[in-house]
């Protein structure tokens, strides 16, 4: 006979593995930003990203410590939103505001990653031209693609897609990291070369923003076979991306140097492979680059479902946004809409540090309610206590730094966080009057 503990961290609909929770978050993570951020990255810490990537890797782990606690007591469908209900309530504003946030924010972060996989996608196509409309076109069709794997396949289609997707990426990302690390000039990598300690830690804020993603493995509770196994699946997903990306980090800063880094930005991948792989280096990159950005918009994409439907159940959204429409959950096209209009209609790349921001209030916000229920959940107040020092830290150095590169971002970030408060307090003000006739109807 199954005992009462065990059947709470089981579920008989459960279909997902643990294997395949991390697949989920290693795809969330390694999108197209270990792409990117080399080169932003690379002219603050120079050749000593490597390091960066891993101090951050470190940061993200503490983070990673608390959902693990959490999500033995407080996993959910709501995923994230459940660990702050935990700490604050389901009734409270910072829940409910949260919540609204996640939602704009998610929107945003995934026309972003599909904008991604259209550039590429139309390199690909065009010769290296990347006409806009094919750009656009291109990023329609993932979100499409994505919007009807998760609404039609339901969550074993979407595990096993992005288990496919992450193994590939993997393994190219670290037989790239491989082939320029065996034909490295080491003396590139000398901690002569290195900046200074202020500079390699200022650049943090930039690499922690290629962990942000292991906050979706939160969202595989609902799916899970045995909610048991999200803190091992959040700690081997950051285990496995800080490894690619300290690897990728030393291979490519052992090849070039950082100016060159830099001027490469995005294809800086390629170019270190191009003396070993040729052309070959840049087919590669490319393919792994759509990939991993079809990987990123899928695991983003599977989150919503399950947040609205435990956000909805609980009157925190209006119930509309919960229900289904067929197959379809309302969650899904509407999120699928607006994500279409956006690719369209915004130039998303002035905003593109705002998904960052909101992620990093998230966690802090996680941690700090977590410091409330400690006793509760058993974890160890002082790692706790390190958590939130360093990504309070990495939040403010990451303000600092959009400062100079994106203030759009900050006044973006600053507009959502009203917009937010203000759709929260008219649904609470229409939330009673609804109730109210719902229980009229029914009497």
């Amino acid at each position: 006979m199954v005992s009462e503990r065990q059947s709470d961290r089981t579920s008989p609909q459960g279909t997902m593995t643990r294997r395949q929770a991390v697949f989920i978050g290693v795809g969330a993570m390694v999108g197209a930003g270990i792409f990117a951020l080399l080169g932003e990255a690379g002219s603050i810490a120079q050749s000593a990203v490597w390091l960066s990537f891993l101090l951050a890797g470190v940061i993200a782990a503490l983070q990673g410590y608390s959902f693990a606690c959490l999500g033995k007591k407080h996993a959910s469908k709501a995923g994230m939103i459940g660990y702050i209900s935990a700490g604050y309530g389901w009734e409270s504003r910072v829940t409910s505001i949260f919540s609204w946030m996640m939602w704009a924010t998610g929107i945003i972060v995934i026309a972003m990653v599909a904008v991604s996989f259209g550039s590429y996608s139309a390199g690909v196509l065009s010769g290296g031209e990347m006409p806009g409309a094919l750009v656009k076109s291109m990023a329609s069709v993932i979100v499409i693609a994505v919007i009807l794997l998760n609404a039609l396949g339901g969550a074993g289609a979407v595990a096993k897609a992005q288990s496919a997707v992450v193994r590939i990426v993997i393994v190219v990302l670290l037989g790239l990291a491989l082939v320029t690390m065996v034909t490295a000039d080491w003396s590139l990598l000398a901690p002569s070369t290195y900046p200074s300690f202020a500079d390699i830690v200022g650049s943090i804020a930039l690499t922690f923003f290629a962990f942000l993603g292991f906050g979706m493995i939160s969202f595989t509770a609902k799916d899970l076979k045995d909610q048991r196994d999200l803190g091992p699946a959040t700690y081997i997903a950051l285990a496995v991306t800080t490894v690619t990306y300290v690897a990728i980090a030393l291979g490519v800063f052992g090849q070039l140097t950082p100016a060159e880094v830099t001027e490469a930005g995005p294809t800086a991948i390629a170019l270190a492979a191009k003396p070993v792989l040729g052309m070959a280096g840049y087919c590669i990159v490319a393919f792994t680059a759509l990939l991993s950005t079809a990987g990123a918009v899928n695991a983003n994409v599977y989150a919503i479902p399950g947040l609205f439907e435990e956000l909805a159940g609980r009157r925190v959204f209006p119930p509309f946004l919960g229900a289904k429409k067929g197959k379809f959950q309302m969650s899904l096209l509407l999120t699928g809409f607006v994500i279409l209009v956006l690719v369209w209609l915004l130039d998303l790349s002035a905003i593109a540090s705002l998904g960052s921001a909101v992620a990093l209030l998230i966690f802090l916000a996680i941690s700090i309610g977590h410091l409330r229920i400690r006793k509760e959940t058993g974890v160890n107040a002082v790692v706790l206590v390190f958590a939130i020092l360093t990504v309070s830290i990495t939040l403010v150095g990451f303000f600092v730094t959009t400062i100079d590169s994106s203030p759009s971002s900050l006044i973006a970030f600053a507009a959502l966080l009203v917009l937010a408060i203000i759709v929260d307090t008219v649904w609470r003000a229409v939330r009673p009057e609804r109730e109210h006739k719902n229980r009229e109807l029914v009497s």
